[in-house]
């Protein structure tokens, strides 16, 4: 899917991250993708994040449109034919504008569904509620602005939990075409993470016993992200052998 490379900035955005058994994870992705680890667990997780003055980047940024978006991601790896590569696997995307749902996956890559998001920021503090007009996601996350990691996390430190997330910036959204992938890029031009405190965390996807069973995937910290200037560059879609998704819908080897 060739589009224009699209420029905007990240107003806000929040990487809501569960350490995850590996086993549990390779039941839930599809092929080619395989877990990515940190020191043996699985990360998954949802990035909540607000963009503004999207468009194309030919188009002067007085023009770009502003959304609330939500998309749960896994870190993943897989092989190709230039070796191995990684980054994020997304089998949902929500977002409350009616433009990009009407254009996703048609005009530029990854299916969206729509959404109402309730945001409150004041001072330090961050929550984001998420409830989709489908009634599949429903998602709560309320947290405060802080200087650590938890002491549970999965990552030693900022700086490892930075760059793991750093290096997850092409991702692969599930499509309502079985084994069709569609690929983006995010290309951001600077970096910098805080760690968030959270205080309420509720997930109807992490929650979901028959995806995750009772243990497998528990939280394991959060990052915030703001007024960040990045890019979206398209990829091209990836595709599975039609054999190759039979055997994993029919949870075979």
């Amino acid at each position: 899917m060739k589009i224009p490379v699209v420029r905007g900035l990240i107003d806000r955005r929040v990487l809501v991250n569960f350490r995850v058994d590996p086993g549990i994870l390779r039941k839930v992705l599809p092929e080619p993708f395989r877990p990515k680890l940190a020191h043996g667990k699985g990360v998954a997780g949802v990035c909540l994040i607000r963009l503004a003055q999207i468009r194309p980047r030919v188009v002067p940024a007085f023009f770009g449109i502003t959304s609330e978006n939500a998309a749960h991601r896994i870190a993943v790896e897989w092989r190709s034919e230039d070796g191995r590569k990684e980054g994020v696997y997304i089998p949902r995307r929500d977002t409350s504008s009616r433009l990009t749902v009407f254009l996703g996956g048609r005009v530029f890559p990854g299916e969206h569904h729509l959404a109402d998001f309730e945001v409150r920021e004041t001072g330090d503090v961050v929550a984001v509620t998420v409830r989709s007009r489908d009634g599949k996601t429903r998602l709560v996350v309320e947290g405060t602005i802080t200087d650590w990691l938890p002491r549970t996390s999965v990552f030693s430190s900022l700086e490892e939990a930075s760059a793991f997330f750093e290096s997850g910036s092409l991702g692969y959204s599930a499509t309502s075409r079985p084994g069709e992938y569609d690929g983006l890029e995010l290309r951001t031009f600077a970096w910098e993470v805080q760690p968030l405190d959270v205080s309420r965390i509720e997930s109807s996807f992490f929650d979901n016993p028959e995806l995750f069973p009772h243990g497998s995937a528990e939280f394991d910290c959060a990052l915030l992200m703001r007024k960040v200037a990045h890019e979206w560059h398209g990829r091209d879609r990836l595709v599975v052998a039609a054999d190759a998704h039979s055997r994993h819908a029919e949870g075979r080897p």
